[in-house]
């Protein structure tokens, strides 16, 4: 038995595959009539009994068990504190909470600290996968004290999203709130890689002028084999591009051009990921300009205020007629960009979870962290996920992912086919962040002659911000020993 707190569309999944496990879920949610519907769903599917609600934190309490083992699935920031709070004088020795919402993870670093005179568990969990699998078996990344984690371990096996062979996508991240922040991360590539993908149709439908159905056959090819074979993302866009509603006309013809969740406040981690990078100073360009389109494609209002003011827009054009009759050969190029900005995506985020982990000595385990990504989760990838495993299975791996040397064959094999798409995208005003970003990304980080250079002598012009001497061996990233008096104060 256990209490599902937040009981909205990923809670009330979760509520009903642990009852379709054969386990009793008490439910608690401010919304009496958001209950009420869950119990008719459960209803509905054969599972009456296992769901019962409850009106308050006491009654809720008193019908748990010995450990209590509470779930949540709360919007993030203050209402997971309030929720703690009106739990504090129910709760004891050995209790287990999960919290499975999107919480910062410093919000459960900082619960955990909370709870622990009272020997209280609180375990930061991240889900993937959306309300479809919180209902099927989603993704689940648990982080927190090791007792705690072997003790809910067992019931998160049975419920997780499996594996080709089977294995179940969860496993123990590590301690502290590194769950919750492996997870924010795997929200950070997921932009990433839908940032691309979104190009690559733009592309395709403006550019190229292929019809909707034409685009998800080709997303299909793509899903099929070679580098994106078994990607999430790239199956849901052969949907996406295929389906048709009750008047016979396709849905996503009918879909404005705005992403909102990062401004209206439902969604936190794609901000904080992008903090995260900046924080440690990791280069995350692929994630951060796909956050920037979609911070300027929720503003739409605003974006016409400002084609009004420039009297027009840089409209995305048809591709020549040369590129078109070289179709084949051009989508086989944009195939390949897209797997760049993927694996760049990729790149950019384990670096960043590396850092953390090394600040906060969460003791990540990343063949874990790579098996909850196998399925389940808005990240899946089979051919890069099967490249990770080789690599963070190896002794003190190097999770700088530059650095090895499969992984740069990968990206080197790509590289030209990025640059071509880039270079026609930008001849025809493609819209195309995540891909030109991935570019520039790997220019910049495998060159040693930047331009960075003349940017440092004026650092140091007006600034004394001394600087490195080419004479001397590369360093680490350390205040110069060398100022030149470039003009007398």
């Amino acid at each position: 038995m256990l209490a599902m707190i937040g009981c909205g569309s990923m809670g009330g999944g979760m509520a009903l595959l642990f009852a379709e496990h054969g386990i009793t879920v008490l439910l608690n949610d401010p919304s009496e009539d958001t209950m009420d519907q869950l119990l008719a769903t459960a209803k509905k599917d054969g599972l009456e009994g296992r769901l019962q609600k409850t009106k308050t934190y006491e009654e809720l309490c008193k019908s748990l068990g010995s450990p209590k083992v509470f779930v949540f699935s709360l919007p993030h920031g203050t209402v997971g504190d309030g929720v703690v709070e009106g739990l504090h004088d129910f709760l004891e020795k050995g209790d287990i909470i999960i919290d499975a919402s999107n919480e910062n993870w410093e919000n459960t670093q900082r619960r955990q600290g909370k709870l622990v005179p009272q020997g209280v568990y609180y375990i930061g969990m991240g889900v993937s996968g959306g309300y479809q699998a919180a209902r099927r078996g989603p993704s689940m990344c648990p982080g927190g004290e090791e007792r705690a984690l072997d003790i809910i371990m067992p019931l998160l096996n049975k419920v997780a999203a499996k594996d080709a062979q089977g294995n179940p996508c969860v496993g123990k991240a590590g301690t502290g709130g590194s769950g919750h922040y492996v997870k924010m991360i795997h929200n950070g590539i997921e932009h990433g890689m839908m940032s691309a993908l979104a190009e690559a149709w733009q592309i395709m439908n403006l550019g190229l002028r292929m019809t909707y159905d034409e685009i998800g056959n080709e997303f299909e090819r793509w899903n099929e084999k070679g580098e994106l074979r078994g990607t999430f993302l790239v199956n849901i866009g052969a949907d996406i591009c295929r389906q048709k509603d009750d008047r016979g006309r396709y849905v996503l013809s009918t879909v404005e051009d705005k992403v909102v969740q990062d401004v209206d406040g439902t969604e936190g981690t794609g901000i904080w990921s992008q903090l995260e990078a900046v924080r440690l100073h990791v280069p995350a360009p692929s994630l951060t300009t796909a956050h920037f389109i979609r911070l300027a494609s929720a503003f739409r209002a605003d974006r016409k205020h400002v084609k009004e003011a420039f009297g027009g827009q840089f409209p995305v054009e048809e591709w020549s007629e040369a590129a078109k009759a070289e179709k084949k050969a051009v989508l086989e190029s944009l195939r390949k960009a897209v797997y760049a900005a993927f694996l760049a995506s990729f790149v950019e985020g384990m670096n960043i979870i590396d850092q953390a982990d090394r600040e906060n000595r969460w003791e990540i385990d990343y063949s874990a962290v790579v098996q909850i990504w196998r399925n389940g989760c808005i990240i899946k990838a089979d051919y890069i996920a099967d490249m990770l495993a080789e690599i963070v299975a190896k002794p003190n791996a190097d999770l700088d992912l530059l650095h090895n040397a499969r992984v740069a064959q990968e990206l080197k094999n790509v590289f030209p086919a990025l640059k071509e798409i880039v270079k026609k995208a930008v001849e025809h005003n493609a819209i195309v962040p995540s891909l030109s970003a991935t570019l520039e990304f790997l220019k910049y980080s495998t060159n040693t002659i930047l331009p960075t250079q003349f940017y440092e002598a004026q650092l140091d012009y007006f600034g004394k911000h001394m600087f490195d001497l080419k004479s001397e061996p590369a360093g680490k990233p350390e205040t110069g020993k060398h100022h030149f008096e470039w003009k007398l104060a």
